[in-house]
């Protein structure tokens, strides 16, 4: 009897069975151990696991990405390190950018082996080491564009004794690092705030989810630091240096007009000028792109911790991850397509990139002999 009993249940008991590992099997988190199962928040374990052919084409995207931001960026700190006309206090800032984007490079691999495992290498561990990567090139690139827009104000507003000099700009460069480690080290530590998987499950970022008051304040503050503070002191300088250059042509033409002359500026002046200018708009372009790049994620965040979090599905918060790695990528190209200096230098030492730029010191001293020479008595004649 208790044998036919058994006999009867077992081929039911099987499809529940059955039927509850599939269940579990198809939701996000299904295929992480059960000790690390405190990793995942609730809020994913809602949606259905994302298909591994998902996975394999995010890795595709960050392989591409990651070559692309190893050549730019590897290129960028060559040049800018041992080329004498690039080596000037105002280019350290360019490097120190160029370093904070390669050690966002430094998260692709993991990225690559984590969506073929499709859950973070090492669990916790893993997850920690992602986004300690992460925060520190996110939060110090912003604080490092900052920087970059400052020296541009200086200079071109006060170009004789408003340049920063090679130790100011050590100091400032030791600042941007200090600026991305409280962020980064609390919860790292879990003083404040942790660092968990998120959208595929498969990248990492401090928690906005948890629904406590700890980690609310934890994700205003981090927005204010790493956004907000960056951004407010960008749009200053800029809009400050703008003026300055507005006002400054402005007094060179009314001059100009009572002296009945055509340009106050003479040709090596007019030169110079048109290079600082040029290097401004690369940094605004690059500050731009942080816009572009950054802003959505900080959308995320803030949703994450006081908005409808329904809006957040793991594939709608993968896009503002993917769109941070690619900005690290184009950084390096916007200064190889704007960057006349930089230009000059990728025409002498890789002519087979094609491109083409004439050295701007060269075409100034150019400029001044003629200038010179136009007013000597054999050139009159």
């Amino acid at each position: 009897m208790a044998a036919n009993y058994s006999d009867d249940i077992g081929p039911m008991a099987y499809p529940m069975k059955l039927v509850s590992s599939e269940m579990v099997e198809h939701m996000m988190g299904w295929n992480i151990p059960e000790e690390h199962q405190a990793m995942v928040h609730a809020h994913w374990r809602s949606f259905p696991a994302v298909s591994k052919y998902y996975h394999f084409i995010l890795a595709l995207i960050y392989t591409m990405l990651m070559i692309t931001s190893l050549v730019g960026n590897g290129i960028v700190i060559w040049i800018f390190s041992t080329s004498k006309s690039l080596r000037s206090a105002s280019n350290m800032f360019v490097i120190n950018l160029a370093v904070f984007d390669l050690m966002m490079m430094i998260e692709m691999p993991l990225l690559i082996v984590n969506s073929f495992y499709q859950h973070p290498i090492g669990f916790q561990l893993g997850c920690d080491v992602y986004a300690v990567l992460g925060s520190i090139s996110g939060i110090g690139g912003a604080i490092t564009n900052a920087v970059i827009a400052f020296d541009r104000y200086k200079t071109i507003s006060c170009p004789l004794d408003g340049r920063i000099n090679k130790v100011q700009a050590s100091l400032l460069i030791a600042f941007t690092w200090f600026w991305s480690m409280p962020f980064t080290i609390l919860p790292a530590l879990k003083v404040w705030g942790r660092f968990v998987p998120e959208g595929f499950l498969t990248t990492c970022s401090f928690d906005y989810f948890t629904e406590d008051q700890d980690t609310k304040v934890f994700v205003a503050c981090i927005f204010v630091w790493s956004y907000a503070i960056p951004m407010a002191l960008i749009c200053y300088f800029y809009s400050q240096l703008f003026g300055a250059v507005r006002l400054h042509e402005r007094m060179l033409q009314e001059q100009a007009k009572k002296m009945n002359v055509k340009s106050l500026a003479s040709n090596k002046e007019d030169a110079s000028k048109s290079v600082e200018i040029r290097i401004a708009k690369v940094a605004f372009t690059i500050f731009f792109m942080f816009v572009c790049g950054w802003t959505p994620y900080a959308f995320v965040a803030m949703t994450g911790a006081y908005g409808d979090r329904s809006l957040l599905t793991p594939v709608a918060t993968m896009i503002p991850a993917v769109c941070c790695k690619i900005v690290s990528c184009i950084d390096p190209w916007v200064y190889a397509i704007n960057h006349p200096r930089y230009r000059a230098e990728l025409q002498k030492r890789l002519p087979w990139l094609g491109v083409r730029e004439q050295d701007p010191d060269t075409v100034s001293n150019n400029n001044s002999v003629t200038t010179t020479q136009s007013h000597t008595p054999t050139a009159e004649a």
